[in-house]
């Protein structure tokens, strides 16, 4: 079976943890006219085991590289689902920014260069979660500060934790961030509302130029392929409707994070870009909720973190949702003080 952080490497998405990361999709409809909303779904090819956590501000963290680990102390705090309670694969931050892991097959990090500071793969959601209010910050901060990134194995699959990330904050900024053969490429710009998993997100944008609404003349494609996930998200969010009130933008959003779900049954193991949707989340980056919505469970629910209190002495807490089925409308009174959990470091 494999743990931890091979999913993280979904990741996780299938990452989050992305993958790190995985199948998934990420959408991003920032102009509604009403409020900011992203919706992700998390592809794996079986149950990855995620928890929703609250983590306060005050937080001392170590990128856990052997040797220059980049280390921060959390300037915000955040809500985050976890891949395997190793590593972040979705979550948002106080201040609206939001950060999603997806899987990413073409991911290389390099040789290790000990002059830069040294990121495990499974903090770096937790990395712009805890650090940054904003897109722009996030980006601008990697010019100035630079980091590298180190990849993060699953210890009895032996799979790596090969993932991209999707920034998102409550201006309707947008950043894809991928790591190809050693070097960290960021697309920033708040048209970049679509992403999957493979190939790489420049290609993706060209290839998005061959359909119908984009440039080409091809019919909207309907496989589980990333390619097809990702021409789909983008015509969809295109052509939403707008909504008079927020609960007409959620379900916007959620019809169309459905659309680009994958159905039981395709998962495949040696290919973790096309897998099932085991979770969905959409988030409200204007008004700082995040709403869940497990495939296993007949109900949606949310956290709003207005309600919660972050201050730097508050405990770490967290929200069950392994083999817990019954949560429902908003829960931020529901976590539980616990301990932190432990990411996984680089092999």
């Amino acid at each position: 079976m494999i743990r931890h952080l091979f999913t993280v490497a979904l990741i996780l998405c299938w990452v989050l943890f992305a993958t790190p990361a995985q199948p998934c999709s990420r959408v991003l409809w920032n102009n509604n006219g009403r409020s900011m909303i992203v919706g992700r779904n998390m592809d794996w090819f079986e149950d990855i085991k995620s928890n929703m956590w609250i983590l306060p501000r005050g937080m001392e963290r170590n990128g856990l590289a052997k040797t220059n680990p980049l280390c921060w102390t959390s300037k915000y705090g955040s809500v985050i689902i976890t891949a395997y309670d190793v590593g972040t694969a979705d979550g948002i931050n106080e201040k609206g920014l939001a950060g999603h892991m997806l899987y990413l097959p073409e991911t290389s990090v390099g040789a290790r260069d000990s002059s830069l500071p040294g990121l495990s793969m499974s903090m770096w959601v937790q990395y712009y979660l805890d650090q940054f209010a904003t897109v722009d910050e996030a980006v601008k901060s990697f010019k100035s500060h630079p980091y590298q990134l180190r990849m993060a194995v699953e210890s009895s699959s032996g799979k790596p934790a090969t993932v991209h990330i999707a920034l998102d904050d409550a201006k309707g900024d947008s950043a894809v961030i991928e790591c190809i053969d050693g070097k960290i490429e960021i697309y920033h710009d708040r048209s970049y509302v679509v992403m999957t998993n493979q190939p790489s997100f420049d290609k993706q944008l060209e290839d998005l130029k061959q359909y119908r609404g984009f440039g080409g003349d091809k019919r909207l494609p309907g496989t589980h392929e990333p390619g097809d996930r990702f021409a789909r998200g983008a015509y969809y969010v295109k052509n939403l409707p707008k909504p008079t009130t927020d609960r007409e933008a959620i379900a916007a959003m959620m019809s169309v994070m459905r659309n680009v779900s994958a159905p039981f049954g395709i998962a495949d193991p040696e290919r973790p870009n096309v897998s099932t949707t085991v979770w969905r989340t959409v988030t409200d980056l204007s008004n700082g909720i995040l709403y869940y919505d497990s495939v296993f469970s007949p109900q949606v629910f949310w956290v709003d973190t207005k309600k919660i209190n972050f201050e730097t002495k508050q405990p770490v807490r967290k929200l069950t949702l392994v083999d817990n089925f019954e949560p429902s409308g908003e829960v931020s009174g529901e976590f539980l003080q616990t301990d932190m959990f432990q990411f996984l470091p680089p092999e």
